[in-house]
């Protein structure tokens, strides 16, 4: 699998990823979900690098201009709720995509909790290249779920997943599971730890909660 982290090189895409975390600037709901999709947006354009394009004249007031323009238009899927402010933000970039969203949810037991598919809105996928964004890859169960739910649309071209924090541990567990030539994980940010409730260590505490007004206990 590539896996591409976009906070490695010092741009300021880490000034974004630093303001998601910091629980002051945390408690502007607004600020929370503007971030999320500028980290979305930044993403996109780092993706659009990596699609087919092909040559195209434009007609301009004074002439004839030659542009090279996206031959793919990516489909763009998220899994409900905490993906929707980084969907959007993907989607103000390819602003001409088809959209697909899964819902998943947290089932909880004695033994802790497990994630289970519940549904799947989505145009067909075969051939297509298609952006699966999770603001969090804790353990990698979410983005499983939604890679598998994905194939039940159809074979994609190739999967861009996206995540903005992501674990060690869940960055291995995709790698594991997940990784082929047609897929490519792009991260923001890695942290080594997590909680005994799988929140991510330092993280950002629960995305979803942060973004819709929902007080957290991680």
């Amino acid at each position: 699998m590539d896996i591409r982290i976009l906070g490695a090189n010092n741009s300021l895409f880490n000034q974004f990823i630093a303001e998601i975390r910091d629980k002051k600037i945390q408690q502007d709901q607004l600020r929370f979900r503007r971030n999320l999709e500028r980290l979305g947006e930044i993403f996109a354009y780092e993706i659009s690098k990596t699609l087919r394009y092909k040559t195209l004249e434009v007609e301009t007031p004074l002439g004839t201009a030659s542009l090279s323009l996206p031959a793919d238009i990516p489909v763009l899927a998220t899994i409900l709720r905490a993906g929707l402010p980084l969907h959007m933000g993907l989607l103000n970039y390819f602003d001409g995509a088809e959209n697909c969203f899964i819902l998943a949810s947290r089932k909880y037991q004695k033994e802790g909790f497990y994630i289970k598919f519940e549904n799947i809105s989505s145009p067909n996928l075969d051939n297509k290249v298609v952006i699966l964004s999770d603001p969090m890859l804790a353990t990698g169960a979410s983005m499983e779920i939604g890679y598998n739910a994905l194939h039940k649309r159809g074979e994609p071209a190739h999967v861009h997943m996206v995540a903005l924090i992501a674990s060690s541990e869940g960055v291995d567990f995709v790698n594991e599971k997940l990784g082929d030539k047609n897929t490519t994980l792009w991260i923001g940010a890695i942290d080594e730890e997590l909680s005994s409730k799988k929140y991510i260590v330092p993280g950002l505490g629960d995305a979803g909660d942060l973004a819709f007004g929902v007080k957290i206990d991680p």
